[in-house]
């Protein structure tokens, strides 16, 4: 058994670990983490580069991984506590963005100020307990290559967002976009597709509910 099977498997032990990594009640890691551990375990490709006032949510138990000439803006936030973050080669994550993993995201994409990606999501069906004592759920998160995300959208956990899509400023992804779409509104709509025939993008009645 590996030692970090024999960790999830012994309570106490994960406790103690737990406590190792984190102050208790707070997501992110102690110093000495930061310091000595994530630089060596974690991955930070080629000239990427990631701003001093960006919040590092990074633990070594799930991997973050950031691809060459990537860059993470200001004032954003990672989260790897329940799943991995992977964010490919010449992405840019505007600024005051959040990523709360599993997440992966591909090359060349886009991320606009404000942006919201999370692959979690907390449990609440037990009416007897707290929603903080329930746990949580995770669902990964997929952004495609090329995908433009626009200010202040959400992409919610288990989406795919395909190809060379957009998703305009302040929507909403509650299901997955095919590629070469754009989507607005909330819940996000796709209302054109390129359409390689024409080679256009060409407008999509929207069904109204």
């Amino acid at each position: 058994m590996s030692i970090v099977s024999k960790i999830k498997s012994d309570p106490g032990l994960k406790k103690l670990t737990l406590w190792l990594l984190m102050p208790k009640n707070q997501a992110r890691p102690r110093m000495w983490v930061t310091w000595f551990v994530n630089p060596f375990y974690h991955h930070r490709g080629k000239n990427a580069l990631i701003r001093r006032r960006t919040r590092m949510d990074v633990l070594p138990f799930n991997r973050f991984y950031l691809g060459d000439n990537s860059t993470v803006e200001d004032f954003t936030v990672i989260n790897n506590g329940v799943g991995d973050i992977y964010i490919g080669d010449r992405t840019r994550i505007g600024l005051g963005c959040t990523l709360i993993g599993p997440v992966k995201i591909g090359n060349d994409v886009i991320l606009a100020q404000g942006v919201v990606i999370a692959g979690l999501n907390h449990n609440y069906e037990d009416v007897s307990k707290p929603i903080t004592k329930q746990g949580v759920s995770t669902a990964p998160v997929v952004i495609e290559d090329e995908v433009w995300l626009s200010a202040n959208c959400v992409v919610l956990a288990g989406i795919t967002v395909g190809k060379h899509s957009v998703v305009a400023a302040g929507a909403v992804v509650t299901k997955n976009i095919p590629p070469y779409s754009l989507a607005l509104g909330n819940p996000a709509k796709i209302v054109k597709q390129y359409d390689p025939a024409t080679k256009q993008w060409q407008r999509v009645n929207v069904v109204k509910s």
